[in-house]
C-alpha cells in the first residue's frame, strides 16, 4: 500500500544496482536531461561559480568598509547617523536575499537569478562610477544630487546582492550530489573553500580597492569593480555546459502551508501509535529524497493521517500530506529558535564595518615613513583571521575530529556555530578593553592602529566558525526545494542583526543621554563617545544569549534522509533512520 512508509538511512551513492555514471538527485544538465556525473557538477563546475563570488565580495566589501568614512568625511554626516545609515544599508543588503531566494527556488531558477541579479549589481557599480567621474555630479558641485545618485547606486548593489548571494551559493552547492558518498564529503569542503574565496575577495577589497579610493578616487575604484564583475560574469556563463540545474517547481512555501492546513483540519483525529501507518509515497515513485519521521511537533503528524470516509480514503493536496512534507515543515519551524538565537551574533558582526573601522580612522596608521594604512583596510585583519580559521578547520581540525569520532564531519553544524559565537563574545571584551585604553591615553591619536589587531582577528576567527556553520546549516537543513531561500535566511541573520544594532544604538543613546539632556555613550565623534561601555554591553548580551543558544541547539533534531531508492521493512526502516539521526548528530 502506498500509504505505508519504507525506512532508510542516510542517502548513499545510488540506487542499489543503479548506474553511478548518472546523477539521480532530480537535477538536470543544460539540455534538460539527467546529468552525466563525469561531465557535470563537482569541483569542475563549482570553480566557475566560486570565481564570481570572489568578484562580488571584492565589490561589496570595497564599498561597505569605506562607507562609514565616506558618509562622515564626504557627505559630512555625524558619526551616529552615519552608523545608522550603514546599518540600514547592510540590513537591506542582507534581507533582500529572502526575496531573491524565494524567486530563485520557486520561479526563476538559480542560474537565471544569478544572471539577472549580477546585471543589476553591475548597473549599480556603473552608476556609482558615473556619480564620481562626471564633473557635474561631484559632491563639491552638487552635494544633494551626488548624494541621491550615490544612494541609488549602492541600493542597486543591495538589490543585486539580494538575488546574487542566495542563488549563487546554493547553485554552487547543487553541483554536489548528496546521494553520492564522495561528493557529499566534497560538499562539506565546498562551504569552507567558498568562504576562503570570499575572504580573498574581502582582503583585496579592503586593501587594493580601498587604497584606490583613497589615493586615486572612488570613480577609478568603481570602474575597476565594474570591470572585474563583468569579466567574472563572462567566466560564469562560460561554464554553463558543466552545471547541474534545478527546475523551479513553484512557491516552496505552498507545501508548508498545506501541511499546516491539513493538520488543522484533522486536529480532532488520533495519531496512530505506529508512525509507519502515516502516509508516504514509495521511494521509487519519485526522485526527491524522503525524510525519516521524528517525534518533534507531533501535532503536525496529523496532516499525514489517512482519513477514511465510507471505506474510501480521503485525499487531496490540502487534506493529506506525506511524512516527508510534514518533516520539512517541522524543519522550517525548528529553525525559528536557532535563527533568533543567532541574532546577537549578527549585532556583534555589525560593529566590525562601523565602529571598528571608525576606531581605526582616529588612530596612528603609519606603516613606515612613506605609507599610511587606509582606515577601511583595517578590516583586512578580520578577513585574514577568517581565512586562517577556515583553512585550519578544513585541513587540520576537521580531519582529526573525523578520525576521533568516526563521523563524516568533525563538529556538528550547531556546535561549530556555537564556537564562533563564543569567539565573538571574547572579541567584544577585547574591543572594550582596547577602547578604554585608547580613551585614557594622553594622546589617543598616537596610539597604533595595530592595537585593534586582536579584536579584528577574533571576529574573523569567530566568523570562520559561525558564518560558515550558518551557511551550511541553512542550506542543509531546509527542504531541498528551499535551498536558495535557506541561504537567504542565513544572510537575514546578518541583516536583522545590523537593523537591531541600529535600534540598539538609538535606544542606548536615548537612555544614556536622558533624552538628549546630557552627554550619552554616542557623541559627535569617538572622542566624546563611550564605545567601550557599548562593547561591554554587547559582550554581556552575547553571554546571556550563548546560554539560550546552547539550550536550543541541544534540543534540535537534524534532518535524516531515507536511503535512496531502497524499500525495506518497517522495523528495519526505524533502525536505519535512527542510525542516520545518530550520524547527523556528530
Amino acid at each position: 500500500m502506498e500509504g505505508l512508509r519504507g525506512g532508510g538511512g542516510h542517502g548513499e551513492a545510488a540506487v542499489d544496482g543503479g548506474d553511478e555514471r548518472w546523477v539521480e538527485d532530480s537535477s538536470v544538465d543544460y539540455q534538460g536531461r539527467p546529468p552525466l556525473r563525469a561531465a557535470t557538477g563537482s569541483w569542475k563546475a563549482a570553480m566557475f561559480i566560486i570565481l564570481i563570488e570572489f568578484s562580488e565580495r571584492l565589490s561589496y566589501f570595497g564599498l561597505a568598509t569605506s562607507l562609514m568614512i565616506y558618509l562622515t568625511k564626504v557627505l559630512q554626516e555625524e558619526m551616529k547617523f552615519a552608523a545608522k545609515n550603514v546599518n540600514y544599508w547592510t540590513s537591506v543588503t542582507t534581507l533582500m536575499p529572502l526575496v531573491g531566494g524565494f524567486l530563485a527556488d520557486g520561479y526563476l531558477g538559480r542560474f537565471s537569478t544569478v544572471l539577472f541579479s549580477t546585471l543589476i549589481y553591475l548597473s549599480g557599480l556603473i552608476l556609482l562610477a558615473i556619480s564620481q567621474l562626471s564633473p557635474r555630479l561631484k559632491p563639491e558641485r552638487n552635494l544633494h544630487l551626488h548624494e541621491t545618485l550615490f544612494f541609488v547606486a549602492i541600493y542597486l548593489v543591495s538589490v543585486g546582492t539580494g538575488g546574487h548571494k542566495p542563488a549563487l551559493e546554493s547553485f554552487g552547492a547543487d553541483q554536489f550530489d548528496d546521494g553520492h558518498a564522495a561528493e557529499r564529503v566534497q560538499k562539506m569542503s565546498y562551504f569552507n573553500w567558498w568562504n576562503c574565496a570570499l575572504c580573498a575577495g574581502v582582503l583585496l577589497g579592503v586593501t587594493v580597492i580601498v587604497y584606490l579610493q583613497e589615493k586615486v578616487g572612488w570613480g577609478a575604484a568603481a570602474v575597476v569593480l565594474a570591470t572585474v564583475m563583468a569579466a567574472s560574469l563572462a567566466v560564469f556563463l562560460a561554464g554553463w555546459r558543466h552545471y547541474r540545474y534545478r527546475v523551479p517547481e513553484g512557491s516552496p512555501l505552498t507545501p508548508l502551508v498545506r501541511v499546516l492546513v491539513a493538520a488543522a483540519r484533522k486536529r480532532h483525529l488520533h495519531l496512530p501509535s505506529d508512525a509507519n501507518e502515516l502516509y508516504e509515497v514509495k521511494p521509487q515513485n519519485i526522485k526527491r529524497r524522503l525524510l525519516c519521521h521524528t517525534d518533534q511537533l507531533r501535532f503536525l503528524d496529523k496532516a499525514a493521517v489517512v482519513e477514511h470516509d465510507g471505506g474510501e480514503e480521503r485525499r487531496g493536496a490540502w487534506r493529506l500530506a506525506t511524512v516527508t512534507q510534514v518533516e520539512e515543515t517541522k524543519l522550517v519551524l525548528a529553525m525559528v529558535p536557532i535563527w533568533v538565537a543567532t541574532l546577537p551574533f549578527g549585532i556583534t558582526a555589525a560593529q566590525v564595518s562601523t565602529f571598528f573601522i571608525k576606531q581605526g580612522s582616529v588612530m596612528d596608521r603609519r606603516m613606515g615613513p612613506h605609507f599610511t594604512l587606509p582606515p577601511a583596510s583595517t578590516f583586512a585583519m578580520a578577513a585574514i583571521g577568517m581565512i586562517v580559521a577556515v583553512a585550519v578547520y578544513d585541513k587540520v581540525l576537521e580531519p582529526y575530529l573525523r578520525r576521533l569520532t568516526g563521523g563524516e564531519r568533525g563538529l556538528s553544524i550547531l556546535k561549530r556555530i556555537g564556537v564562533g559565537i563564543a569567539f565573538t563574545i571574547v572579541a567584544m571584551a577585547v574591543a572594550a578593553t582596547v577602547e578604554r585604553r585608547r580613551l585614557r591615553s594622553a594622546s589617543p591619536a598616537s596610539m597604533s592602529v595595530f592595537w585593534l589587531v586582536p579584536q579584528f582577528l577574533l571576529m574573523g576567527i569567530g566568523d570562520g566558525f559561525a558564518l560558515v556553520g550558518l551557511q551550511e546549516y541553512f542550506y542543509d537543513q531546509v527542504p531541498d526545494s528551499m535551498r536558495s531561500l535557506g541561504i537567504g535566511l542565513y544572510l537575514s541573520v546578518i541583516g536583522a542583526g545590523s537593523f537591531l544594532s541600529s535600534q540598539l544604538i538609538t535606544a542606548v543613546d536615548r537612555v544614556t543621554s536622558h533624552g538628549g539632556a546630557a552627554a550619552g555613550w554616542f557623541g559627535k565623534d569617538l572622542k566624546s563617545s563611550r564605545l567601550d561601555l557599548f562593547y561591554w554591553l554587547l559582550a554581556c548580551i552575547g553571554v546571556a544569549n550563548l546560554v539560550f543558544y546552547v539550550v536550543v541547539a541541544t534540543r534540535y533534531s537534524y534532518k535524516t534522509v531515507m536511503a535512496g531508492g531502497k524499500v525495506v521493512d518497517d522495523k528495519a526502516g526505524d533502525i536505519e533512520c535512527a542510525a542516520a539521526a545518530a550520524a547527523a548528530a556528530y
